[in-house]
């Protein structure tokens, strides 16, 4: 993302790329173009599982100076988030956070809080309130 934003990017991470990027697009339906959004499906081959490379580039991509959260499917899908985290480095790994919430619901409800412009921990917390 070229641009700036003071809203709190969000990225979906998901074993299929046709969930990822469907919720992406219901996030984005919901939210507008306020909110820094970008998913990562599937592993390197195309199928199902997740790629901590293509989950970077997915933070890259969503990434805002008020920070990313990540939304997650599986275990492995935060294995490998924890991973991209890693790869990204400090300073920067310091502002994302994997948030411990429910797929779609965590992702728009989180989307509606960033783009009303709340903290990171905000966001992360609205999101997993919805948590059982």
């Amino acid at each position: 993302m070229s641009e700036k934003t003071a809203n709190v990017g969000i990225v979906i991470v998901s074993h299929s790329p046709l969930v990822a990027q469907g919720i992406a697009d219901m996030v984005r339906q919901m939210v507008g173009d306020c909110v820094p959004l970008a998913w990562s499906g599937g592993n390197v081959r195309g199928e199902l599982g997740t790629d901590a490379g293509g989950i970077l580039r997915a933070i890259e991509a969503a990434w805002s100076d008020a920070g990313v959260a990540i939304f997650v499917d599986l275990g492995g899908a935060e294995t490998n988030s924890e991973m991209a985290i890693e790869m990204l480095g400090s300073p920067r790994s310091k502002f994302v956070s994997i948030c411990n919430a429910p797929l779609v619901e965590g992702a728009v409800i989180a989307a509606a809080e960033a783009s009303g412009g709340a903290s990171l921990a905000k966001v992360v917390a609205t999101a997993e309130e919805l948590s059982p």
